[in-house]
């Protein structure tokens, strides 16, 4: 488990008695967003026959255009800004983390969206956008979606605790699914890479152990690299989705 273990680089700075150290998560993190920086920078210059990297830039932007407007309608434009950025963010990290920088020596890479913290803050973003939104456009209406439509009085008591613990659960269930997924995908690689050396090691049959796990690994990685798209598309869209709840009151 040390590959994700959040280490100090260097100390920083004391804020209220807790000393502030600036860690391999941060410095991954910078990473992602010079990535994103220089990938949206070369993306943007709006030439007349776009090449293939404005292309990318503006095919990405258009399928978030796209299901913000499916998901919260002509009122989804505003915002946007958070959608793409959460997207793109979660994108770019997970697919770091997938990168084979380890066998740079001194280089050990880290994925900062394996970190529930991180997660967490992307999540509680996310629901306090939903919370202020659906508060400052409906004031106390905003509680009816506690309330589904067409729900017997005689049901309320029953149905509106459910509805709120479920409402209440919506940040911790968006971050815990994007934590699992990427924790999980690493600790399988690592295992079958384990089980690749120890093969080695033995010998014999352990060949055979050791070039079935090679193979495991490479599935798996293929598969992570596929869950590190599907996951950052599910983030997005259930923000999206959370969003809507808020601004249409379903």
């Amino acid at each position: 488990m040390h590959q994700f273990e959040v280490q100090s680089i260097f100390d920083g700075f004391t804020l209220f008695g807790q000393q502030i150290n600036f860690t391999n998560s941060a410095l991954w993190m910078f990473i992602v967003l010079g990535l994103i920086y220089v990938f949206m920078l070369g993306g943007m210059k709006r030439e007349l026959v776009p090449g293939r990297w404005q292309m990318m830039v503006e095919g990405l932007t258009g399928f978030i255009d796209n299901m913000i407007a499916s998901s919260i309608g002509p009122e989804g434009k505003k915002y946007k800004p958070w959608v793409f950025t959460i997207f793109m963010f979660i994108l770019f990290a997970n697919l770091l983390g997938m990168m084979p920088f380890g066998i740079l020596p001194g280089v050990h890479p880290f994925t900062v969206t394996s970190q529930f913290t991180v997660t967490g803050v992307l999540a509680v973003i996310s629901f306090s956008i939903v919370l202020i939104v659906g508060l400052w456009k409906h004031k106390l209406k905003f509680f009816s979606l506690f309330v589904p439509h067409g729900t017997p009085i005689y049901m309320l008591p029953l149905i509106i605790p459910i509805e709120i613990v479920s409402f209440m659960v919506r940040p911790f269930s968006l971050a815990l699914r994007l934590f699992v997924a990427m924790i999980a995908g690493h600790i399988l690689i690592k295992v079958f890479a384990n089980f690749v050396i120890q093969g080695i090691d033995v010998g014999g049959s352990g060949i055979a152990i050791a070039l079935l796990s090679f193979v495991f690994i490479v599935f798996v990685s293929t598969l992570e690299l596929l869950v590190c798209a599907i996951q950052a598309y599910v983030f997005a869209l259930l923000t999206s989705l959370y969003i809507n709840d808020a601004v249409n009151l379903h």
